[in-house]
């Protein structure tokens, strides 16, 4: 068993394993939206199915919304 952290928790999880793979086993919200950093590096959605964690890796799940202030 390998230990990754994800999102600030830790987890054990069995190698290989792909970005892809980790997103439906922790059952991300909107999978089509997220945007995904591996130890600081953000990847392309393209990188997702090919991308193999390792031992050690720090995971981030990321929602960018826009927003703002209406002016009345």
């Amino acid at each position: 068993m390998a230990k990754i952290t994800v999102n600030g928790e830790v987890q054990e999880v069995s190698l290989p394993l792909t970005v892809e793979e980790l997103i439906k086993n922790n059952n991300v919200a909107q999978p089509d939206t997220v945007s995904v950093q591996v130890n600081d590096d953000f990847l392309g959605r393209n990188e997702y199915a090919t991308r193999q964690l390792e031992d050690g890796d720090v995971v981030e799940f990321l929602y960018f919304m826009g927003g703002g202030q209406a002016y009345v």
